[in-house]
């Protein structure tokens, strides 16, 4: 069974084509990889998958639901998507608690849980503002698996660790795709890709080629 389903997909601004007629399926439990230099599109396909960016012209269905259609936004999706935005003046724990009251699905435990996960100490103070760009890529995890979701939207998510840190997000990863977890996830490291992917897509001027 497919977690996404993407038919016919195409995405303007003016007279400008971001996505050309992108028709392919994500399967669920798999680790799936996008590649392709900065602007091929990557990023704006993730946006039309979570239903930040609406479109018109084809059909994105998640979990068998028509985005823009059935729902506006899928629903049991952790994303990142660019640098997380997070408020400087609080700490790590009080980011996610705050974003958590939004859906209200969990308490301080899952976010203590989920801070822990990925490398953190939900007991630290320190304010977000004072983190490192590889400290924010981490938050920004927890932040996406903190209801666990049955998908992940993954754009860039080893950017800012270092060697360490890239190697725990892999292992990670992997973990999550043991438990059934189905991720999308964009790299510019092929390394990455090699490692995680079950299937990887290229992108380039908006168009999309399976690679394998």
């Amino acid at each position: 069974m497919n977690a996404i389903e993407i038919k016919n997909l195409t995405k303007k601004f003016k007279e400008a084509t971001v996505l050309d007629n992108i028709s392919v399926d994500f399967e669920q439990g798999k680790i799936h990889g996008l590649i392709g230099r900065n602007g091929s599109g990557k990023t704006m396909l993730m946006k039309c998958i979570c239903g930040i960016v609406p479109y018109k012209i084809g059909e994105i269905r998640v979990n068998d639901k028509i985005v823009g259609k059935d729902i506006d936004i899928p629903k049991n999706v952790g994303v990142i998507i660019e640098t997380p935005g997070f408020l400087p003046n609080y700490s790590g724990f009080n980011n996610l608690k705050f974003l958590a009251k939004i859906s209200d699905k969990i308490g301080k435990e899952e976010i203590r849980t989920a801070i822990s996960s990925v490398g953190l100490n939900p007991d630290d103070r320190k304010h977000v503002g004072k983190y490192s760009l590889g400290m924010r890529q981490r938050l920004g995890l927890a932040q996406a698996i903190m209801e666990n979701p049955d998908l992940l939207i993954l754009d860039e998510p080893m950017n800012g660790l270092d060697k360490d840190g890239v190697k725990d997000m892999r292992q990670y990863l992997l973990d999550l795709k043991s438990q059934g977890k189905t991720i999308l996830i964009a790299s510019h490291s092929a390394e990455d890709i090699d490692v995680l992917c079950d299937t990887v897509c290229e992108m380039d001027k908006g168009k999309l080629e399976k690679v394998r």
